[in-house]
């Protein structure tokens, strides 16, 4: 499935200086990150101008290349090629306190969200099977439905020990291993004796159940990790297979029920009240906060910091009102702003990239028409923010909150369907659709002060005409039977020649229009007066060059006359990179004609007829 982004893979790698100046790589939902030893090496305008890149950030040390939802499978190929040590050291970069917390917050969190989603869609399609009575809550069904959602998040606190350790770069099997002994059966059993309990009788283990808790594991890890490191460095190798793993599960056991564990037990009472006095006498202000500022938030990493909020209240609570209201809110208004733009741009590319673009930002990955359509454009992230803002004060008004975990798109709506209510499911409905409508309409209404209408000309209707075609460049002319490439040679793309050329410059082979300019720049297509459609590419194979050596000197649908200079091309230094230099020019409207001729040979100029194509 990745294969395809093969080439993707090693152009990313190119631009960021290389394999070897690559010390840290991963991916989240659509964004690559990297860490480098020398950041001067990195190519910020050829990562931007990659088919396939929507846009180049760097934040908190991290250097982020926004790609999509098929991230994964770039990254798949990405892994292939960089070689990187989990375990290698890499010179420590100043930081913040707070960039170090969000860096380590999103770093724990992050890995864990793809499980809590899938969890959280199991809860919501349960609660429709309850709230259509098409199970009961007494039936079987329901008893194992409801073991395959809250399984992630009873054992939740042995699958953050995991990702926090991976973090901290310690082990991350001793790390999900001491969180599993905090939530054995037999601490179970001792927590609901009520009896006191004391180590060796004389350290009293306090009373707290952990299952499904998050602040006390965070802080158990955090220790693990500088405990396990000293153990590491002051045991001989030669026994520290056994000793390490022995004396970490001791000291972090003692630890965990001693002090660690109660210590969190009492941060998580009191983010819980604090979470409880929110929901009951401001539970507006978290909704309007994220449903308005998410895109900037998004723009400097502070989402990373925040979402894990809503986390932790489902984990104290049961239901998240901080960050889930106010971020679906958020997506949909910046999908409705992107659709707008879409509707009312005459930009056909960014059209295209607003569609797919919008799109995807419904189903809850915004990234994409943050980056490549409502930040450039600054009008419809005005009113995404505005209309976001809108709907999270309303759902915070109705107290609106959701029971899982999940996407932040049109499904998570599913959601906010409780066990015997659908009370919240409609409130989150109102306010998608107040968030929506008042960001079209902003968006609507900014449009005709921002969008500037295209200047192109209008065309006639075209009737089809003989036309005799020159050459675009002066060079040797060959049949298209004899270039080195199948494709061409086999006329599957259309009848014409190739010219070796003699110098790297292209001219307009007719009265016409620009058709298309290839992002590389090593092909453009064009449209005479007369209909007939033509592709000029240069080089074979020079796709690779990723525009390289190439310079357009047209845009798209610009008219251009006979003989125009369109392109020009380094033709020494392709030559030098090992390509082959034929250029093959095709009408690509072949089936419309009843011959198309070659009526010239030998060496040609600019302004000799080569190409005779009739009706």
């Amino acid at each position: 499935m990745s294969k395809k982004y093969e080439g993707l893979a090693h152009d990313i790698i190119e631009k960021l200086g290389g394999k070897k100046n690559i010390t840290e790589g991963y991916h989240c939902q659509t964004r690559l990150r990297f860490k480098v030893f020398d950041e001067s090496k990195i190519d910020i305008k050829g990562l931007e101008s990659l088919d396939g890149v929507t846009k180049y950030i760097f934040n908190a040390g991290v250097h982020q290349i926004v790609i999509g939802t098929h991230v994964k499978d770039v990254f798949e190929e990405i892994e292939k090629i960089i070689d990187l040590d989990p375990t290698k050291e890499v010179q420590a970069e100043k930081k913040g306190p707070l960039t170090a917390i969000i860096e380590f917050v999103a770093g724990t969190f992050q890995p864990v969200i793809p499980a809590l989603s899938g969890a959280g869609m199991v809860k919501a399609v349960l609660a429709l099977l309850i709230v259509f009575q098409v199970i009961s809550p007494e039936s079987q069904t329901y008893y194992l439905l409801n073991m395959f959602a809250d399984g992630v998040f009873f054992f939740l606190p042995i699958i953050l020990a995991f990702t926090e350790a991976q973090k901290l770069r310690c082990n991350p099997i001793l790390a999900a291993s001491v969180a599993a002994m905090m939530m054995h059966p037999n601490w179970g059993a001792l927590v609901t004796a009520g009896d006191p309990v004391k180590f060796f009788e004389i350290i009293p283990f306090t009373l707290a159940t952990y299952t499904g808790s998050v602040i006390p594991i965070l802080l158990v890890i955090f220790v693990q990790s500088y405990v396990e490191k000293f153990l590491n460095r002051v045991i001989p190798k030669s026994v520290e297979l056994v000793f390490v793993p022995m004396l970490t599960f001791l000291v972090m056991g003692t630890l965990a029920f001693s002090v660690l564990g109660p210590i969190g037990s009492i941060i998580g009472g009191y983010l819980a009240t604090f979470f409880t006095f929110l929901s009951i006498n401001a539970s507006w202000v978290p909704a309007v906060l994220i449903g308005g500022f998410l895109p900037i938030m998004v723009m400097f990493g502070l989402h990373n910091g925040v979402a894990p909020l809503g986390v932790m209240q489902m984990a104290e609570l049961g239901y998240d009102s901080i960050f889930g209201p106010g971020c679906v809110c958020s997506n949909i208004a910046q999908a409705t702003a992107a659709a707008v733009v879409a509707f009312r741009t005459k930009d056909k590319k960014l059209r295209q990239l607003a569609t797919s673009g919008s799109i995807t930002a419904y189903m809850g990955i915004t990234e994409p028409v943050l980056y490549g359509v409502n930040l450039p454009k600054k009008y419809p992230l005005i009113s995404a923010m505005i209309g976001g803002g809108l709907g999270g004060l309303y759902a915070g008004l109705t107290n609106t909150h959701r029971f899982a975990t999940g996407s932040s798109g049109i499904p998570a709506i599913l959601l906010y369907i409780g066990d015997d209510t659908m009370r919240f499911f409609w409130n989150i409905v109102i306010a998608l659709i107040i968030s929506a409508v008042s960001t079209a309409v902003l968006t609507y209404v900014l449009s005709f002060k921002f969008e500037k209408e295209a200047n192109i000309p209008e065309m006639k209707e075209v009737i089809l005409e003989d036309t005799l075609i020159i050459s675009p460049i002066r060079g040797q002319i060959i049949p298209l039977s004899a270039v080195h490439d199948e494709a061409f040679a086999s006329e599957a793309l259309g009848k014409g020649f190739a010219i070796a050329p003699a110098e790297g410059k292209v001219v307009a082979p007719f009265d016409g229009k620009i058709a298309a300019i290839f992002p590389t720049k090593h092909a453009i297509g064009l449209v005479s007066e007369t209909g007939v459609e033509i592709l000029i590419h240069v080089g074979l194979n020079t796709v690779e060059l990723n525009g390289k050596y190439f310079e357009a000197l047209v845009e798209a649908d610009e008219i251009v006359k006979k003989g125009q200079l369109i392109l020009t091309f380094d033709l020494e230094k392709i030559q030098a990179a090992g390509y082959d230099t034929q250029v093959p020019i095709i009408v690509t409207n072949t089936p419309q004609y009843s011959s198309i001729e070659t009526i010239g040979s030998g060496q040609t100029d600019c302004d000799e007829a080569i190409l005779a194509v009739r009706v």
